[in-house]
């Protein structure tokens, strides 16, 4: 309930249908949401009869507050759902509509993302670039992978723009870099998880102008040719994520493409196994090409078997809807915007649904509650 008297709907429970008897699902609502963190104002909750029709019929209600919630299943929290119409019409004869009893309250801390961070959860970026033939040679002014232009190619940009922001969540500023999608030497075999740096064991590049030293540098050695196969590095570095499920640290993928999937059943199973592990998806689309395909990993993706991803955990953002050489600066706000406008809730979801608080609890204090009802 506001101020003024008038209310403002916080929440609806599912439907319940065919009982007088209804037993509706747990849910969790911020307390702020709720009642504006004031555990004294008045909720009102309303019961209606579902129709078809979608005419519902008003049952009744009742109020409370938070701090009568908070003491839980008993006397206290069992209400008389009244119906002001029906009262003033049956006077004395109209009891009440039903009887609505709380079965648990409780009140757990939310935690930001922030509050990971500064609990000393670790975020670990790597990079996977596209080097399929589709991107054209890299001697031809044409080419996405174009080396020897005056200004960077669309590739660097784009690594320059968002690598940037990204290292910054990144303590250690050492990035695994990998390259997909090309012939690699000695024996010209294609790779879909090749190391940049040309290292047999060691893929990590230091800072973001290491990683763009080492792709320019790969572009001299290797052969563009394909095709454009996404579960390889994905399954890479879903590796390290699996081995470390404690909250100490979550992995951050950004995946630079310049066209379409070309395994994209395969891409999809390995999506749905990464949402299990501490991991985020991050595909930046460069080029003119279509990239509609990309669109149905954004969100929950399904696999090959019809197992749905328990979270989501994609983003994919197209680079072109940002290019604008009249405010540079502009456009690399904006595009910084919308590469880590999901990555903070996809943190959160892997903590949440693991029951994992801020590593170094005494010193974090929570920005704000969620309460299970």
């Amino acid at each position: 309930m506001n101020e003024n008297g008038s209310s403002t709907v916080v929440h609806k429970t599912e439907k319940i249908k065919r009982t007088l008897n209804p037993t509706w699902k747990p849910f969790n609502i911020s307390v702020m949401t709720l009642c504006g963190n004031d555990y004294d104002r008045e909720i009102k909750i309303e019961c209606w009869d579902w129709n078809r029709s979608g005419s519902h019929d008003f049952i009744g209600e009742f109020k409370t507050n938070m701090r009568q919630l908070t003491r839980g299943a008993t006397s206290v929290n069992e209400y008389e759902v009244i119906n002001p119409k029906l009262k003033k019409e049956k006077g004395k004869k109209y009891k009440h509509s039903g009887i609505v009893s709380l079965i648990e309250c409780s009140v757990h801390p939310r935690y930001s993302f922030l509050d990971y961070i500064r609990g000393g959860t670790q975020i670990h970026f790597t990079v996977a670039i596209d080097f399929t033939a589709s991107n054209g040679k890299p001697d031809d002014p044409n080419s996405l992978h174009y080396l020897f232009g005056d200004t960077p190619n669309i590739y660097e940009k784009a690594l320059n723009s968002v690598g940037s922001v990204l290292q910054d969540y990144d303590s250690t500023k050492n990035f695994p870099a990998l390259g997909f999608g090309a012939r690699v030497p000695p024996d010209g075999q294609i790779s879909f998880d090749f190391f940049l740096n040309g290292h047999d064991t060691n893929p990590y590049c230091r800072g973001i102008d290491g990683v763009i030293a080492a792709y320019k540098q790969s572009l001299k050695r290797v052969y563009l040719h394909g095709p454009t196969n996404f579960s390889p590095v994905i399954e890479h570095v879903a590796k390290f994520a699996e081995n470390h499920r404690g909250g100490h640290h979550y992995f951050i993928l950004l995946i630079i493409t310049d066209g379409s999937i070309s395994d994209m059943a395969r891409t999809q199973d390995a999506i749905v196994n990464a949402a299990t592990m501490p991991m985020s998806i991050i595909i930046l689309g460069v080029g003119s090409e279509d990239f509609s395909s990309m669109e149905k990993l954004d969100g929950k993706v399904t696999s090959s078997d019809g197992t749905v991803a328990v979270r989501d955990i994609v983003k994919f953002v197209c680079f072109r809807d940002f290019l604008d050489d009249n405010d540079a600066i502009l456009s690399q706000s904006r595009l910084a915007r919308e590469v880590l406008e999901e990555v903070p809730e996809q943190f959160l979801s892997w903590m949440t649904m693991n029951n994992i608080n801020p590593l170094n609890l005494p010193t974090v204090k929570p920005m704000s509650y969620n309460t299970v009802v």
